[in-house]
């Protein structure tokens, strides 16, 4: 028989000192979550998070979508995630993301928190594959809708001119 201790840690990456992207997390991973000192965690899959983790002292969000070439990442969605992070993130809080496998929604999702806290979606992308080798923002389908992101959030940046 397994022992819970015995189970593996989640492949959780540290993009930034602020910022986590993770493959699915399950209940046996809450210690090492809370260990991290994590503040905010995002979900991009289908099924809710995890009991453990809508619990106190996390904070978590759903953010379904689906991660399919045909079907567009929403944009309305990476805006939430994104607005939410860069506020638990400017009072020196941790965000997790996590998806299935940690590859694409997550990593689209902390593109954008990225961007939104400064960076190009180039840089964002450059930094996201320098510390998460599984992690793949140049598919075409993710690299498309961090690229809108990135152009539909300065958008809303620009002050208005009269």
């Amino acid at each position: 028989m397994v022992e819970p201790a015995d189970l593996p840690v989640s492949d959780v990456s540290e993009i930034t000192d602020q910022l986590f992207i993770a493959s699915r997390l399950h209940a046996r991973h809450v210690e090492h979550v809370r260990d991290l000192g994590i503040d905010l965690i995002l979900s991009t899959i289908w099924l809710a998070p995890t009991r453990a983790f809508r619990r106190t002292p996390f904070r978590s969000m759903w953010l379904p979508m689906i991660d399919f070439p045909l079907t567009p990442l929403p944009l309305f969605i990476l805006r939430r995630g994104a607005a939410a992070a860069v506020l638990v993130m400017a009072t020196g809080g941790k965000v997790l993301i996590y998806c299935r496998a940690g590859r694409h929604r997550s990593v689209a999702m902390a593109s954008c928190i990225l961007i939104a806290r400064g960076m190009t979606a180039d840089e964002a992308m450059e930094v996201i594959t320098a510390h998460r080798p599984v992690a793949d923002p140049h598919a075409p389908h993710i690299e498309r809708r961090i690229r809108a992101f990135e152009k539909d959030w300065l958008s809303r940046q620009r002050p208005a001119t009269t």
